[in-house]
C-alpha cells in the first residue's frame, strides 16, 4: 500500500480543531510511542487511527498545563513545568523582567504572575505564577536529540484565549532542528507564541517563536536552550543580543534555513513555492538577497519582512563553486 500523505493525517483527526477540557498534567505519566509515529509516512488508516490516539493521550498528560498570557496589553501562550508554577514562553511575549501578568488557565480561571528572565537572541522566556498554589505542570524533554520528520503536536491559543475553546492543538513533523531553533509544519497563528511544542511522549521539546517564511514551516525556540539558561532565566536576568528575532513575514518565500549553517545555508526548498520556480536548490547559500548583504538566516528573514505577495526580488547565491542570481515573484502566505 502506498503512504499516505502528511495532509491527510488533518483530515482524519477531528479532535485537533478543538481539544476535550484539560485534565490534571500529570509528568510522571509514560505515554509509550505507538509504533506508527516512528514511522515517516502514515502507511494504511490504521496508521492514522494509531497517531490519533496517540496524540490523545498526549493530550491527556499535557493540556492542563497549557496556559493563556496576558502582558502589556499582549497575548500570548505558555506552559507550566514546575510545580510552584514556572511558565516557559517566547522572550518576546514575557517582555522586560518583573512586569505583572495574567496567566489563564485552560478552564478559564484567572491567576497573576510576573515575568523573570528573558534571552531576546533565541527568544526564550520565563514567568513565575506568584498567586499561591500547587500547579498541573509537564516534563521537559530533548531538543538535541530531535530527528528531522519526526512527528510532534504543537498547542496554544491562536489570536489569544477564548473563552470557551480549550487550548488549540495541530499535529505536524519536525523539519529541522539545531542549536537556536527548531522549525516544523505544525501551523500558528499570532497567540500561539510562547505555547508549547510536544514530542509524541509528551514531552515540551521547544516553544512556539515566530511563523517562518511558509505558513507550514514554522520556528520553535529548543527546550534545552532552556535548560542550559535556568538559572539566569529564573533569576529575571537579561541575556542574548537585545533584539528580538521575532519577525512577521507577510509574502511566501519557500525555504527552510540549515540550522547548523552560521550563513544563510538553505537545508529545504519547497516544491511549488516561488524559491522552487526560481532555481533556489537545497545547499545553496543566499548571499544577496533584493539587493541587501546577509550574513546569516536571520538577516534574510529581516529583509523578506519589509516584501509582500508578488514583488519579484532578486537573490545571489553560491552553489558549490558557482555564483548564481536568480529572480523570485514572491506568493500570499497559504
Amino acid at each position: 500500500m502506498k503512504a499516505i500523505p502528511a495532509v491527510a493525517l488533518f483530515l482524519a483527526l477531528p479532535l485537533l480543531a478543538s481539544a476535550q477540557p484539560a485534565r490534571q498534567a500529570d509528568p510522571k505519566k509514560v505515554v509509550p510511542l505507538s509504533p506508527a509515529v516512528l514511522k515517516p509516512l502514515p502507511e494504511s488508516l490504521d496508521d492514522l487511527k494509531a497517531i490519533q490516539e496517540q496524540t490523545k493521550k498526549v493530550l491527556e498528560k499535557v493540556m492542563a498545563a497549557t496556559v493563556g498570557i496576558q502582558i502589556g496589553g499582549a497575548s500570548g501562550s505558555g506552559v507550566i513545568v514546575s510545580e510552584d508554577g514556572k511558565v516557559l514562553t517566547a522572550g518576546h511575549v514575557s517582555g522586560k523582567p518583573n512586569q505583572k501578568c495574567t496567566i489563564i488557565m485552560p478552564d478559564g480561571k484567572r491567576i497573576e504572575g510576573k515575568s523573570l528572565g528573558r534571552n531576546s537572541g533565541i527568544d526564550s522566556g520565563m514567568i513565575q505564577i506568584t498567586t499561591e498554589g500547587k500547579y498541573p505542570f509537564v516534563e521537559m524533554g530533548k531538543s538535541d536529540d530531535l530527528k528531522t520528520g519526526q512527528w510532534c503536536v504543537a498547542v496554544g491559543h491562536p489570536n489569544g484565549f477564548q473563552k470557551g475553546r480549550s487550548p488549540v492543538v495541530r499535529v505536524g513533523r519536525v523539519l529541522s532542528s539545531g542549536r537556536s531553533s527548531v522549525t516544523t509544519d505544525c501551523s500558528l497563528v499570532g497567540g500561539d507564541s510562547g505555547g508549547p511544542l510536544f514530542d509524541m511522549a509528551g514531552k515540551v521539546i521547544g516553544i512556539h517563536s515566530r511563523i517562518g517564511p511558509t505558513i507550514t514551516s514554522n520556528v520553535h525556540v529548543p527546550i534545552n536552550t532552556y535548560i542550559d539558561q535556568w538559572d539566569r532565566l529564573a533569576n529575571g536576568d537579561e541575556v542574548g543580543s537585545g533584539a528580538s528575532s521575532a519577525v512577521t513575514i507577510n509574502a511566501y518565500f519557500g525555504v527552510t534555513r540549515d540550522e547548523d549553517a552560521k550563513d544563510c545555508k538553505l537545508a529545504r526548498v519547497t516544491e511549488g513555492s516561488p524559491a522552487d520556480k526560481g532555481g533556489l536548490k537545497a545547499g545553496d547559500v543566499i548571499t544577496k538577497f533584493d539587493g541587501k548583504d546577509v550574513k546569516n538566516y536571520d538577516e534574510m528573514l529581516g529583509v523578506l519582512a519589509k516584501k509582500k505577495a508578488g514583488d519579484e526580488v532578486e537573490i545571489v547565491v553560491k552553489r558549490d563553486a558557482e555564483v548564481k542570481t536568480l529572480k523570485v515573484k514572491l506568493d500570499k502566505r497559504g
